[in-house]
């Protein structure tokens, strides 16, 4: 029998492949049961890893890794050796397990700013990216959002008269009242029984002369301020007897402003601000001041602290002296106290509107969109919007159309 005397050289080199393939299988069976048990991601900087391939523990590390972790760092370094052909030094990354709750997560420095990577991969998994941002935006700089504004916050006070009441009040207790019983109050000139049965105590005789002159007008604008400020409500909407208020639109706009800012909010119908002439006994010419106003016709939606401030200047009557004053009707008068006065700026709607304009031109996709409509007969014609409907002798006004239009359920709306 022969035997195969091996070199001292080559007994080394085998006994160098076998450690070496020891350490393999050592260092994959680690990699393994990082990968089972351990925190994936969490890996010592480099001058940790230094320090822990030196031997020298960090006083942060446990005793029993600092017995592991020279082991594992001579197994890395003789892995490179045994499979690069020129040797050289590294500085490997380790990866180490921890249980939790002894973790101390300050011995890890983390980048106070996201790589571009992780901005990129949030941006690409956030379906609402935009709105994310423009909500962290908004943290940021603390804009405060308005208040939720709902059906019940809202005071809406409509003016008419004694000779409306068989005409336009009956149209609308008809129709949009429907929809705000309980918010919608009647400021009128008499007392009429069957319509105060019909709105369940909500028309109100304000004692003022019947008519429509700039005494009578602004006797019950004050009143519905008046009584306004004493509900506790947060938005004063007035309307006239010949507006169609479509009440859910009314709210969502509200609910866009905050009643505890100043808000006048409404439409003129002029093109240019309003110049008048105040009388000044105190010098020889007299005072010419501009402002604009929103038309009542319109209607108009005060904020509870622009009426607040208005109290002390035009509340408990005081509205019907200022407009004796400078001798304008109700709604001029209360664009004087608001933008003159008190130097709040009328902020213009254009989803609000009155017979000035032409109804024809609002288009009947946006009907929805609008918060206000009217109509009036003039030059035996009537100005009224272009609706589907009832007939003209029907509904010559077209509110019974519009109202069937926008909430087809009522019961005398014909089937669809």
């Amino acid at each position: 029998m022969s035997l195969t005397v091996l070199s001292l050289p080559q007994r080394y080199k085998r006994l160098l492949q076998a450690m070496s393939l020891a350490v393999a299988v050592v260092y994959m069976t680690l990699l393994l049961y990082q990968s089972a048990y351990g925190y994936p991601g969490m890996q010592l900087q480099p001058q940790l890893s230094s320090s822990l391939l030196d031997g020298n523990e960090p006083a942060t590390t446990t005793t029993q890794h600092a017995s592991e972790l020279p082991v594992a760092a001579a197994a890395l370094q003789l892995v490179a050796v045994a499979s690069s052909p020129s040797p050289s030094p590294i500085t490997p990354s380790l990866i180490i397990r921890k249980d939790i709750h002894s973790f101390n997560f300050s011995d890890i420095e983390v980048s106070e700013r996201p790589t571009a990577t992780l901005l990129t991969e949030l941006a690409r998994r956030s379906r609402n990216g935009e709105l994310l941002h423009d909500l962290s935006q908004r943290a940021v700089t603390a804009t405060p959002q308005p208040p939720t504004t709902e059906l019940d916050d809202i005071f809406i006070s409509v003016k008419t008269t004694k000779n409306y009441h068989d005409t336009r009040l009956a149209l609308i207790i008809k129709t949009w009242f429907q929809l705000a019983r309980d918010q919608t109050w009647f400021f009128t000139d008499t007392d009429d029984h069957y319509y105060q049965e019909k709105t369940k105590g909500h028309l109100i005789n304000t004692k003022c002369s019947q008519g429509h002159f700039r005494k009578a007008l602004c006797c019950k604008m004050s009143a519905e301020l008046d009584i306004f400020l004493e509900s506790g409500k947060k938005w004063f909407c007035h309307f006239d007897d010949d507006n169609y208020v479509n009440v859910p639109r009314l709210v969502k706009l509200l609910d866009e402003y905050s009643p505890s800012v100043d808000w006048y909010l409404g439409k003129p119908s002029i093109s240019s601000p309003l110049e008048i002439h105040l009388d000044n006994k105190n010098a020889t010419t007299n005072k010419k001041i501009t402002f604009w106003f929103a038309t009542g016709g319109a209607g108009f939606c005060l904020s509870r602290a622009l009426t607040l401030k208005m109290l002390p200047i035009a509340g408990g009557g005081k509205f019907i002296s200022i407009g004796d004053k400078i001798r304008f009707p109700d709604d001029v008068t209360m664009g004087f106290i608001i933008e003159h006065l008190l130097k709040v700026p009328l902020t213009v709607v254009d989803n609000f509107h009155s017979h000035l304009e032409p109804m024809e031109v609002i288009r009947p996709d946006t009907f929805q969109d609008q918060v206000s409509f009217s109509y009036a007969h003039m030059k035996n014609q009537w100005n009224v919007i272009k609706v589907d409907g009832f007939d003209l002798k029907t509904d010559p006004k077209r509110f019974y159309s519009l109202h069937c239009r926008l909430f087809p359920y009522f019961s005398f709306c014909p089937p669809l």
